[in-house]
């Protein structure tokens, strides 16, 4: 049982350094509420269930090389500029009229996935700590072991994006429009300075 506990705080470890998700996780709960922001964390998980599988099945070398990194480069610039430019112009009237909990709940969802998914940084990360994480527990354990370890670490992150989705959807509860508004504005800079940074390595990629 304290292995079971040591890999759900290792999946909450490995979702909490802040990124493009939580940046948009706590833009969406400002704008929208609690169910638009966890939509954005279970989008992500998503994608990184997917990029779990693919380590596991050994595939992820194929997706894993300069010509798709530099697409999934691009493709992630223009997914983090677009959500952060969006999220920049947000005006004090406009977070008034953001009123609907569940109507923009699929959009978050995919706007999750598709970060999460267009960000080559989850494939190292998904190859460098996960692959590792197999080859012990592999070794070491039967594979419903695996298996169950495997689900802790997705417990542990799914914790960690209901606990980024209650936050931010308090704040818009308890704090003044024009905070809300400020707050939002600085995630839109830090998914505009994150869009820029992908941009730049596809930069490097290409040329």
């Amino acid at each position: 049982m304290l292995v079971f506990f040591k890999y759900i705080l290792l999946g909450i470890s490995l979702a909490a350094p802040i990124g493009p998700v939580n940046a948009a996780q706590m833009d969406r709960g400002i704008k929208h509420g609690f169910f638009n922001a966890w939509m954005i964390g279970l989008g992500a998980t998503f994608a990184d269930g997917l990029y779990m599988l693919l380590v596991y099945l050994g595939l992820v070398q194929y997706i894993n090389t300069p010509f798709i990194k530099a697409f999934l480069w691009l493709f992630g610039c223009f997914i983090l500029l677009y959500t952060g430019i969006e999220s920049l112009n947000m005006k004090q009237n406009d977070m008034k009229k953001q009123t609907s909990y569940t109507e923009k709940g699929g959009r978050s969802f995919t706007a999750g996935f598709l970060m999460s998914l267009t960000n080559p940084l989850t494939i190292l990360f998904w190859i460098g700590i996960y692959g590792s994480i197999l080859a012990e527990t592999a070794s070491r354990y039967s594979m419903e072991k695996l298996l169950l370890y495997s689900g802790a670490i997705f417990i542990g992150i799914l914790f960690w994006d209901f606990t980024m989705a209650v936050v931010s959807s308090s704040f818009r509860k308890f704090l003044d429009d024009r905070i809300l508004v400020a707050i939002s504005r600085i995630s839109g800079l830090c998914l505009v300075a994150f869009g820029l940074y992908f941009g730049y390595e596809a930069y490097l990629f290409l040329f």
